[in-house]
């Protein structure tokens, strides 16, 4: 498997280069790397949004992947789309110089990194824990979250800790 993936259409909901994460939205690994995001990316490169939300949905439908059964992060811009552990150095590429030197990880072979990456994916629950519920955003948070509008609705996806909501 090539390192992106393409498409032949753009991605919905996106504008032109933009780049979203597609995460799990109950576990909290992944909470921990959305929260990890929003804090280190300060320019704003990256949106967010949980593959339970209806845009992390339609986004999963675009790239073909399953939106039932989801063990990996995804990231996508424009026709492409990342999975495992090219995903995070997609990731990485967008953050501050600082974070850079996490990029000299890529001296592994893909195959290594997948397979490591896929260790954690399918122990992410009972390594970490899971919530109940997706987690609403904090109001300073929420814009940096992927939103699509259904009838003037807003569907907010998960950061806070202190506000839970079910979809």
């Amino acid at each position: 498997m090539p390192a992106t993936q393409t498409r032949p259409t753009p991605a919905p909901l996106l504008q032109p280069g933009e780049t979203v994460v597609l995460f799990d939205g109950v576990c909290k690994l992944c909470n921990g790397w959305a929260r990890f995001l929003i804090r280190h990316d300060q320019q704003r490169r990256v949106r967010l949004a949980a593959v339970q939300s209806p845009e992390g949905q339609a986004l999963l439908a675009w790239a073909g992947l399953p939106i039932d059964q989801f063990d990996t992060m995804a990231v996508i811009r424009d026709r492409h789309y990342w999975e495992r552990s090219e995903a995070f150095f997609e990731v990485i590429s967008q953050l501050p110089g600082r974070w850079q030197p996490l990029r000299l990880l890529r001296i592994f072979p893909r195959a290594l990194r997948d397979w490591a990456y896929d260790r954690i994916a399918r122990n992410r629950y009972r390594l970490f824990g899971k919530y109940d519920t997706c987690l609403l955003p904090s109001a300073d948070h929420e814009r940096r979250f992927l939103k699509a509008f259904n009838a003037g609705v807003t569907h907010r996806i998960p950061l806070s800790k202190d506000i839970q909501k079910p979809y």
